[in-house]
């Protein structure tokens, strides 16, 4: 059965040095809970509280279940990968005290190499990394899910993104081919699919076995091209509502929903805005509601 959780980057807690501060992390629970999700994650490290009894307590003051945590490692970079290991293990032990079988969100250090942040969205296969980079991108991956399973015995999935080195399809190709399917699994966000290039029913189709953890994001196809055209970076796209409310976009929820019917797991609903951007408990709402009639 699928059940349906709120992410604290809906409400601009981004794990970006940006500016502009996020909303205290009671108010966002709250308004979590009001908009009718189940659960959460964890935010940047230090929005919620990082004891677990503190945490538990708040989680279940606002009904929420504890489902993952976003870590993000600059993989592609050997010597981050001893830093990497620490903080996701740290996060893993939280979140294993504090809930039952959630995953570590692994991801690149998005936001940080020039020109990914320039050109998300319209990724040539020459701005990717080489065959030897991707060894030690997909080594410095399983090194960190090796470590967070053996020190609690979680799962860790690896989070596309736009403005990190693995955003398009060949891209999530590459770190799958390289990865093993028992240590490493998929989260899957359809917006940042599409940012990519992709269509999220046929990633289900080619590597449902390896999709772990499902994130729900539209994107918005006519920001995407007025980026393309007046060559916005990857914030100025966030700023400008490339990732939209469900159902504004063009990711074919409906469709998505029939084929992930009968699965067990998460559903997070992500419109990443930036801090202090938008309406982030009606626009919350509007996007429980859609997805419950689309049957979740």
């Amino acid at each position: 059965m699928i059940r349906v959780g709120g992410a604290p980057c809906s409400w601009g807690v981004l794990e970006f040095d940006l500016e502009g501060g996020p909303l205290q992390a009671d108010q966002v629970l709250w308004e979590m809970d009001a908009a009718g999700y189940e659960g959460t994650e964890l935010g940047d490290w230090g929005f919620l509280p990082t004891e677990p009894a503190a945490l538990r307590a708040l989680l279940r003051q606002h009904r929420l279940d504890l489902v993952g945590a976003f870590v993000p490692v600059a993989l592609a970079d050997e010597r981050a990968h001893d830093a990497g290991v620490e903080v996701a293990v740290r996060t893993a032990r939280l979140l294993a005290e504090a809930a039952e079988s959630p995953f570590v969100v692994l991801a690149d250090d998005n936001g940080k190499v020039p020109e990914r942040v320039r050109c998300a969205g319209r990724v040539r296969p020459d701005q990717g990394l080489s065959p030897a980079q991707w060894d030690v991108f997909a080594r410095g991956a399983e090194r960190v899910a090796r470590a967070v399973r053996e020190a609690t015995g979680l799962r860790t999935v690896f989070h596309h993104h736009g403005a990190g080195w693995v955003e398009t399809p060949a891209e999530v190709e590459a770190l799958l081919a390289r990865t093993s399917p028992d240590l490493l699994g998929l989260c899957l966000d359809t917006g940042h699919w599409r940012l990519g290039g992709g269509d999220p029913l046929e990633a289900l189709d080619r590597w449902g076995a390896r999709v772990w953890h499902l994130h729900a994001k539209d994107r918005h196809p006519g920001v995407q091209e007025r980026a393309r055209r007046q060559g916005w970076d990857y914030f100025e796209s966030v700023r400008r509502g490339i990732f939209c409310e469900l159902g504004q976009g063009d990711v074919d929820f409906a469709a998505f929903v029939g084929a992930i019917r009968g699965r067990d797991g998460w559903l997070i609903v992500e419109q990443d805005v930036l801090p202090g951007m938008g309406t982030p408990l009606e626009s919350a709402r509007r996007n429980r509601e859609f997805l419950r009639r689309l049957g979740v």
